[in-house]
């Protein structure tokens, strides 16, 4: 396979915004790179200086750590091989995405009334310079990501982009919160809720009108993939739930989510343009069906859209072979006809690869700029009629009516002021944290831990007396301190190689040989837009010295060596490590020869080896795992700042571990199938890549029921110190609409009837059955259960799939009933001929399973609907 090389068009989240000069239209417009001082010899030159200093002798041990990489490329079908000769030309993917237009104009629908009336009037005052000069950002003197400017003379102020969904990121006094995977994981809806609402505030107090978050794409497709820890989970209806939740409560603080990457964007690996050879490489394609989109991908896009979200983010990879920040089908058909969206879509970072085609096609606002693209280009296209000024007034009602309806024309800060451009320089102190979130921030940590193995009830441990503690993500990195422009500070990977993370993100080179951990230090996030800023960190060893020195234990530690002496008389071995994944390239692999050699190392001479793994996402154990030393695994996910204080109360049972996997372990990567890895460029396909989703919604614990490939830990597992039983099951029919006010008749009829209000048709969120369990502690604990409702419904491909779950806290010995609404569209198939979600009438009925995981399920029933 030749080498390739990067064309830079990812995001620029430092500030360095392209010119919104109009090019020569004689000339094709130009690619835009990301870091232009990076295209020159004296750039790469200081690039290149700074990095080596950056690094330094911090990470001298890692020239010598083992990388690890997986055989083969399975890519879901990549496309490639072939007969015909290498494709060189894009018209021959014309027609694989449907075109649909006009793009919908903005109605005003449900709680958007006021907020569109008072958007169309302040639009109407604009001239056509004006509307356009909001369609894409310009450069600021603040540290926003993006920025659009302000209109003076009509009172708007402007508005402040950043980054992201797990926290305000780059910048100073905020709090480091848990990532979208350790949500995810704590499968808690009230959590998740004051997460967002905490969020939410901070952004606003910073000035930040709209937060680049949620992430609910990627979902998780592909199980190296280098973002899937920005998300919640790799089910659609987890991920859903959890990001309505967030959505709604962090848009009642006062900001505008931007939920985000639409969609399919399930790889890092060539998610942008890149070149090999001098040949152009464009980005890879998602290649999906309908009813998979339907059922996997946009599910939980379309509870946003019901949660209200006021943006959505399109994403850079090509979907059916045209871009997603200009395909007609999934903007303008799917998102803002079939659910109804109110508010506007802004490209992801340097995502714009067109001009007029990219706003006919649905997109509302450039970021961090025009590209060239627009601007001027746009101004013109309008006066030459390719594009009609109504569409144009349109993006711009679309990004008004957002900040109406957040409020943020009455009780809003200054866009940015809490944003710096450079904290070096002396500026205003806005400090964004509120101390009544800091139970949440603990609470959040401790919920996503997980569980895994408690040989002989190794855990809770109870004052030991010796405790050894081994790993490199037990202390903390050794640097934790802000630096100008591009830095490991700014992007979150001061514990990992800076070199390798500037190979992927900044300079977008693509390759799968990245080392799989960040030797430097713990991890609290993963890295690159989507990090958090740390204030403040309490670390594993910090937490667990504390906790020593009011137990009077004694401790050894080595966090360096991959072989360290063991004193054979600790009472218990932590080994503290983790598993690390960045935005611009996926994981190496599920596991690293490092890593496992520490832990069987330490297990060989500990008869009480407990592993903590920090992971950003699924990570294999099975070359450890049956060690008959190794008595305890837990999977800390990225806790944020709380990390070592939630961890220390689980080790000690001052917490009692409720959380539960939001994806699957393997016993080997082959287990997944054919979507371990990301697809590449091959074969015909060398210039144009392919990602054939040709697995369908078989991906997950779907993929294992269907195959009967048993998991080494499945989908929803985890582990208690108290113990839980399920009984009567009661599976009861409704008899009239909850989405109407008048509880008119219930639609029972196979398809939907009711208009399209935002999230899609009305009598979609009505709930047809009502399911109930009672929920006992059977241990001596109190302790938090999370309850599983799984439907098998006839003609969907999966066996069974998620469809409700509540956490329930229950003393020792006490009782509580749950219950879960299923709607129609829970349990509905995507009929690809009628275009609608249809219900499965008669026999032989929907199954359903209520239970501790996807593989453990207690109570079983069924309804005929």
């Amino acid at each position: 396979m030749p080498s390739y090389k990067s064309v830079p068009l990812s995001p620029n989240r430092g500030g360095n915004h392209p010119s919104d000069l109009a090019p020569d239209p004689s000339k094709p417009p130009p690619k835009t790179h990301r870091f232009p001082f990076l295209h020159t010899r004296k750039g790469i030159i200081i690039t290149v200086l700074v990095v080596l200093v950056i690094i330094g002798g911090g990470l001298a041990g890692l020239a010598a750590l083992p990388k690890h990489r997986n055989g083969g490329q399975g890519g879901g079908d990549s496309g490639g091989g072939g007969g015909s000769g290498q494709i060189t030309d894009d018209s021959y993917f014309y027609g694989q995405s449907p075109a649909v237009y006009p793009s919908p104009e903005m109605s005003g629908l449900g709680t958007w009334a006021d907020a569109y009336s008072k958007a169309k009037a302040l639009v109407g005052k604009m001239t056509l310079d004006e509307k356009i000069s909001l369609t894409s950002g310009v450069v600021a003197s603040n540290g926003c990501a993006g920025f659009i400017a302000a209109i003076p003379r009509l009172n708007f102020s402007g508005l402040c982009l950043h980054d992201a969904g797990n926290g305000v990121r780059s910048t100073d006094f905020v709090s480091a919160w848990p990532s979208g995977l350790h949500v995810g994981a704590s499968w808690n809806k009230e959590l998740a809720a004051k997460r967002g609402a905490g969020m939410g505030g901070e952004f606003k107090a910073k000035g930040v009108n709209v937060l680049l978050g949620p992430v609910v794409g990627p979902l998780g497709r592909v199980t190296v993939d280098g973002r899937m820890w920005e998300g919640f989970s790799i089910d659609p209806y987890l991920t859903g739930a959890l990001a309505y939740e967030t959505t709604v409560a962090a848009q009642s603080a006062g900001v505008i989510t931007s939920t985000k990457h639409y969609i399919a964007n399930e790889q890092e690996s060539y998610r942008n343009p890149t070149t090999s050879e001098g040949s152009a490489i464009e980005a890879v394609s998602s290649n999906i069906d309908d009813q998979t989109l339907h059922e996997l991908y946009l599910w939980p896009f379309q509870d946003a859209v019901h949660a209200g979200s006021a943006c959505i983010m399109c994403s850079y990879n090509r979907v059916n072979n045209s871009y997603g920040c200009q395909n007609s089908k999934t903007l303008n058909g799917l998102l803002k006809t079939e659910l109804g969206f109110q508010g506007f879509v802004v490209s992801d970072w340097s995502a714009l690869h067109g001009g007029a085609a990219a706003a006919l096609a649905g997109l509302d606002m450039a970021m961090p700029g025009s590209a060239g693209l627009w601007g001027q280009n746009l101004t013109q296209a309008v006066k030459n009629g390719t594009v009609a000024e109504s569409r144009i007034d349109d993006m711009v009602i679309r990004t008004i009516a957002s900040y109406y309806q957040m409020g943020q024309d009455a009780d809003f800060p200054t866009p940015g002021v809490g944003m710096p451009s450079d904290l070096a320089k002396p500026h205003q102190i806005v400090d964004a944290r509120n101390s009544s979130f800091k139970s949440v921030l603990f609470d959040g940590a401790v919920e996503g831990h997980v569980l895994l193995k408690n040989k002989d009830n190794a855990l809770p441990l109870k004052a030991p007396r010796l405790l050894s503690i081994f790993g490199y993500s037990a202390k903390a990195p050794d640097q934790n301190n802000f630096a100008g422009g591009l830095s490991p500070w700014t992007f979150g990977v001061e514990s990992f190689s800076y070199q390798e993370f500037f190979s992927g993100f900044i300079a977008g080179q693509v390759s799968n040989n990245h080392t799989g951990i960040a030797i430097n230090g713990t991890i609290i996030s993963g890295g690159g837009s989507g990090a958090v800023a740390m204030s403040l960190i309490s670390t594993p060893f910090d937490a667990i010295t504390q906790q020593a020195y009011q137990d009077d234990t004694a401790l050894f530690w080595d966090f360096s060596s991959p072989e360290p002496n063991v004193d054979a008389a600790s009472d218990a071995c932590l080994v503290i490590v983790n598993a690390f994944a960045a935005e611009g390239f996926d994981r190496p692999g599920l596991r690293d020869d490092y890593t496992d050699g520490l832990i069987k190392h330490v297990a060989d001479s500990c008869n009480n080896t407990i592993v903590i793994f920090h992971n950003a996402g699924p990570r294999l154990v099975d070359t450890f795992i049956d060690h008959p030393n190794v008595t305890g695994l837990i999977f800390a996910h990225l806790p944020g700042q709380e990390s070592g204080r939630a961890l220390v109360s689980v080790l000690y049972g001052a917490s009692n571990p409720s959380g539960k996997l939001p994806y699957t372990v393997a016993r080997n990567e082959t287990d997944y199938g054919a979507v371990v890895d990301p697809s590449v460029p091959e074969g015909d396909f060398a210039l144009f890549p392919q990602s054939n989703f040709s697995e369908g919604t078989q991906v997950d614990y779907r993929h294992f029921d269907a195959r009967n490939v048993t998991p080494r830990y499945e989908f929803g597992f985890g582990l208690s110190y108290t113990t839980f039983s399920y009984s009567n099951l009661v599976v009861t029919k409704s008899t009239t609409s909850s989405s109407s006010a008048n509880s008119t008749a219930l639609n029972t009829g196979a398809y939907p009837t009711g208009p399209v209000a935002e999230g899609g048709q009305t009598d979609l969120w009505d709930v047809l059955v009502t399911v109930s369990a009672d929920i006992a502690n059977t241990g001596e604990m109190g302790g938090a259960e999370v309850a599983q409702l799984y439907v098998g419904i006839p003609g969907a491909a999966a066996v069974r799939q998620l469809r409700g779950f509540e956490k329930v806290f229950l003393n020792a010995t006490r009782t509580e009933k749950v219950e879960f609404g299923l709607t129609r569209r829970d349990l509905s198939v995507w009929d690809v001929v009628a275009q609608k979600w249809r219900l499965p009438l008669g026999e032989p009925g929907v199954g359903v399973w209520v239970g501790a995981s996807s593989r453990d399920l207690r109570l079983e029933g069924r309804v005929v609907l």
